[in-house]
């Protein structure tokens, strides 16, 4: 067995899930979104980010986006850390969202690079700055190209970590060259967490501290137990539960994030499938071998779920 001499633990290290918005017809499902706050909990999750892309975010009302964020707060209870996701392509919105957040009572905010206008280095140091500048709120840099047309370089990355309000980033590049170079340049405390499920053992084994998950959203033990043997030094352990979870990591991406994972929650019986448009139901094809890769990995009921 190998065992490995673990990071230091920053403020945020773990297994956080980037969770779903439950809808139900035109409104957001607050009994389902308790209750998936609970189970979360209940099955060892770190912490939870709701408001994200996974959460639609991009399609929430403001009015739906503050009570998404103070429902999960107040089911939380102070029992695990809530990261709102407060990021745009705007800074004065974001900023606007990441002060309401705060005074939801957030634990942190989690803030995209801003999408679609693909600012440049500079322009996305200026818009973390800004952010981090006008919260006491605790930031957490989201990275990820394949959303938002642009990369943020580690060079960048490890500009804004010196930024005393800046203690996290959730590094979606699949770059490990990129990751590593953020890990081995980072000031003390600052935590690198994976923004890919299935690179969640790569980037721990070369020094991150977690995931913000989207698996977990359905197998919040399993991601949790990967995460914590990658954090005590186990990679032989981890390993095998890395390969356990590489199927299902892989079909929560048989379709646009979050329409797999939304179908897999409903089949699961935690929460409808139903989603906003532009985003759309699964096809048969892939909805089908979605419940073959849940079957594999022994997921078809939250009985199972809770089991595992």
């Amino acid at each position: 067995m190998i065992h490995i001499t673990p990071p230091s633990t920053p403020f945020l290290s773990g297994a956080y899930t980037a969770m779903i918005t439950p809808l139900r017809g035109d409104e957001v499902d607050i009994p389902a979104l308790r209750q998936m706050t609970d189970f979360q909990i209940e099955q060892g999750i770190s912490g939870l980010v709701p408001c994200g892309t996974t959460g639609e975010s991009v399609t929430l009302t403001d009015r739906e986006y503050d009570l998404v964020i103070a429902t999960v707060i107040e089911a939380a209870g102070e029992r695990v850390p809530v990261i709102a996701g407060t990021g745009t392509n705007d800074t004065r919105r974001t900023i606007e969202q990441t002060r309401r957040a705060e005074e939801a009572g957030a634990t942190a905010a989690l803030v995209v690079v801003p999408y679609y206008n693909k600012p440049t280095q500079e322009g996305m140091f200026r818009h973390f700055t800004a952010v981090a500048d006008a919260t006491d709120l605790p930031i957490v840099l989201y990275n990820v190209p394949g959303r938002t047309g642009v990369n943020m370089s580690a060079e960048t990355t490890l500009r804004l970590a010196e930024h005393p309000n800046i203690v996290a980033v959730k590094e979606a590049s699949g770059n490990l060259e990129q990751i590593s170079e953020i890990v081995i340049g980072a000031p003390e405390g600052f935590a690198v967490l994976s923004g890919d499920d299935a690179l969640t053992l790569p980037v721990l084994s070369v020094g991150g501290h977690g995931v913000i998950s989207v698996t977990s959203n359905i197998a919040p033990r399993a991601v949790s137990e990967l995460v914590e043997l990658g954090l005590s030094g186990d990679f032989a352990a981890a390993r095998t539960r890395h390969q356990h979870l590489f199927g299902l990591n892989r079909a929560m991406f048989f379709d646009n994030n979050p329409t797999a994972v939304k179908t897999a929650a409903s089949m699961l019986g935690l929460c409808s499938a139903e989603l906003r448009l532009p985003q759309v139901e699964m096809s048969a094809g892939n909805h089908a071998r979605l419940g073959e890769a849940m079957t594999a990995f022994g997921l078809m009921s939250v009985q199972a779920l809770a089991a595992d």
